[in-house]
């Protein structure tokens, strides 16, 4: 046991020194996107261990994460709801994320998968020129999702999702110009099982159109395209305890930002088209190969589990400090009594701005039923 262990621990000590490699500092440049909620892990289990969930076990959640592991549940069909208050330490009571999924097994094959996510962003207030309320508005952005995924083998599944993108940020009441933005995007995912203990997932997530919310300017936002990577060993120590360890790897594949006081540089930013920029984001940052391991997060975590009755977690995130600095703990439990489980998950920020993230106090509520013929 213990030189199994071990061996499952050298991935672990080698992402760490890799964490420490990508915080080298340079000029910050991060990547930004629209919608950049569909970046926020939807579930609790996930965000207690450090937001992996690509080659995790998989549970009702997995369309949001790697499709291609919903036919490898145990339960012939499941729902599960979360809820997330956003950016509480900003005092802003009304925003919140709220995801909800299900999934139906046709067989022991093949599943089908739906999903909704939605993220409230509180109330805005429109004045006139000595400051007379006109009226509110409540900014809001929202994804549908369906999917469908398979079992090649008993190892080995791969699944596809849609999804429907709908951003509605201002009232165009008060300036004609403005349109709520849409987007379509699809995933693609794999993931592989082994008897030994190991599991590995990739999943290519959010690949669609930009979104624009102007009907004058042409201009268009990426939305958040991501490779993401990962691998999960699992011990079982006897029949009722078993514990896992996992890392996930995350690259987004939109173009780095140019230098902005160089304007043929940022047209060729804007107007690139969106596969040619999925291809290219892999060699387009300003400061080569290393800016580009700088734009790859890494995400650690660890679940342990009694009897498939409770499970205790935690977790590690790490951002580059030139593309974000999110860096943060993550710890949670859940319970789970025929058929009903109850997932908690908190977030503590670690670094250089641990006092002044917004991201602190950060509390994931999930609630899944699990149904079974």
């Amino acid at each position: 046991m213990i030189a199994k262990l071990t061996k499952a621990t050298i991935p672990i000590v080698l992402m760490m020194m890799y964490v420490q490699c990508i915080n080298a500092q340079s000029k910050p440049n991060p990547i930004t996107t629209a919608v950049p909620f569909l970046k926020v892990s939807p579930d609790a289990r996930s965000g207690s261990m450090g937001d992996i969930g690509v080659a995790t076990a998989p549970d009702v959640n997995s369309i949001f994460l790697n499709v291609a592991k919903t036919p490898f549940n145990e339960a012939s069909s499941s729902i599960g709801v979360t809820y997330t208050p956003w950016l509480r330490e900003l005092d802003l009571k009304s925003l919140y994320l709220l995801s909800a999924s299900s999934y139906f097994k046709l067989n022991d094959k093949e599943a089908i998968s739906f999903g909704l996510r939605y993220l409230s962003m509180g109330s805005l207030v429109f004045t006139d020129n000595v400051g007379n309320e006109i009226k509110s508005f409540k900014p809001s952005d929202v994804a549908y999702e369906a999917g469908y995924s398979r079992k090649l083998s008993d190892k080995l599944g791969i699944g596809l999702s849609v999804r429907y993108i709908h951003s509605k940020l201002a009232d165009n009441s008060t300036n004609t110009d403005y349109k709520s933005g849409s987007a379509v995007a699809a995933d693609l995912a794999a993931y592989y099982v082994l008897k030994n203990g190991w599991s590995f997932g990739a999943a290519f997530t959010n690949l669609g159109s930009k979104i624009g919310y102007s009907s004058t300017d042409n201009t268009k936002s990426y939305i958040p395209a991501n490779l993401n990577i990962g691998a999960v060993y699992t011990k079982h120590i006897d029949n009722d305890n078993k514990i896992s360890f996992g890392l996930d790897l995350n690259k987004l594949l939109v173009p780095t930002p140019p230098d902005p006081t160089n304007a043929d540089k940022v047209a060729n930013y804007n107007n690139k088209a969106v596969i040619g920029s999925w291809f290219s984001s892999y060699a387009d940052a300003p400061g080569g190969f290393k800016e580009e391991l700088q734009e790859v997060t890494v995400g650690l975590g660890t679940e342990y589990t009694y009897r498939k009755e409770f499970a205790l977690r935690a977790g590690y995130f790490s951002e580059s400090k030139n593309k974000g600095d999110r860096q943060y703990l993550t710890a949670g439990a859940g319970g789970s009594f025929q058929g009903v489980t109850l997932n908690f998950s908190y977030l503590v920020p670690t670094g250089s701005n641990t006092s002044t993230s917004a991201l602190k106090n950060t509390l994931r509520m999930s609630l899944l039923f699990d149904f079974n013929k």
